[in-house]
């Protein structure tokens, strides 16, 4: 429990960093957003690139382990998006929800975590399900949230104008050139490599900042939907349906199949928080959703370590 705490800590101090800062008038009414933009379109493409651009394909190809930890991302993500859509909520919000209970917290708890309990072999599989994290899952959340966004009557000129907002969006630009300079194999050079780890580091303290200066803004008593079926379909739905996979479908060495269900149970990261953001919707669900998921995920990781020992 102890070793948990250790990881997970800090995660509150820069969360209670950022709502310190707005209850002090420190920062304004408006910085919430703007650090939260400065994140979409600075920091966190630059993270994307620099993981994309420095894989390398025998590395990161594990089949079972990929498929296993893409399925349970992937299969937690429809039923809450489906779920979301039969309540009569729209594409935007059933996208966004989706991302959340499938977007786990993989850089900033995952990678440490992993380390903590099987050492440097822990290293590959949380490095793996980070792709698998901010590539495939932004991806299909960010497609969906522009379909919502399109209301022409073409049928042709609403998949032009999908294909134009998924051009611009830095989201989807950033991996997809990360990998094709990955596939040239031209490598990186030091002072552009330094940059990138610079604005990469920065990713994670800021959507953090921006999620504790949230929390801090005075928001109606109205929500649209529950936060709680989201930290209850993450912190328990997605590993168990991870763990079918890594322990009945493919039966995973014992790292690899511990791995993946560790990696499933971790909470929500900021990933969903910023789309909220970005795109205007009501972002109270999500940042509860991350805040109780992240404290509840103390009891839920301390039960998977006694389970696996």
């Amino acid at each position: 429990m102890g070793d948990i705490i250790a990881i997970v800590l800090p995660v509150f101090a820069i969360i209670l960093f950022g709502y310190l800062c707005r209850t002090s008038g420190k920062l304004g009414s408006h910085a919430a957003s703007e650090i939260n933009k400065a994140v979409v379109w600075v920091f966190l493409p630059a993270l994307l690139f620099k993981i994309c651009a420095t894989s390398h394909f025998n590395e990161i190809w594990k089949p079972e382990f990929v498929i296993s930890y893409t399925l349970g991302c992937i299969i937690v993500f429809a039923f809450i998006f489906v779920w979301r859509l039969l309540q009569r909520h729209d594409l935007k919000i059933a996208s966004i929800d989706g991302l959340s209970v499938s977007y786990a917290n993989t850089g900033y708890i995952g990678i440490p975590f992993c380390v903590l309990l099987f050492g440097e072999n822990g290293l590959k599989p949380a490095m793996i399900a980070t792709l698998i994290v901010v590539v495939v899952l932004f991806a299909i959340s960010v497609i969906l949230i522009e379909v919502s966004q399109q209301k022409a009557a073409s049928f042709w000129m609403t998949i032009k104008n999908i294909v134009i907002a998924l051009l611009k969006n830095p989201i989807i630009i950033a991996p997809t050139l990360g990998f094709g300079y990955a596939w040239l194999g031209l490598g990186i050079a030091k002072p552009f490599m330094h940059l990138l780890d610079m604005l990469a580091l920065a990713t994670s303290p800021c959507a953090l900042i921006s999620l504790g200066l949230f929390l801090a803004e005075k928001k109606p008593a109205f929500q649209s939907r529950s936060f709680i079926p989201l930290v209850f379909a993450k912190l328990i739905l997605q590993p168990v349906v991870t763990a079918f996979f890594v322990l009945w479908v493919f039966d995973l060495p014992k790292m690899w199949a511990h791995s993946a269900i560790v990696l499933s149970a971790l909470p929500t990261g900021t990933g969903p928080y910023m789309l909220a953001e970005l795109y205007r919707t009501e972002a109270k669900t999500i940042s509860e959703s991350i805040l109780w998921s992240t404290v509840l995920s103390m009891l839920t990781l301390t039960g998977l370590l006694i389970f696996f020992n």
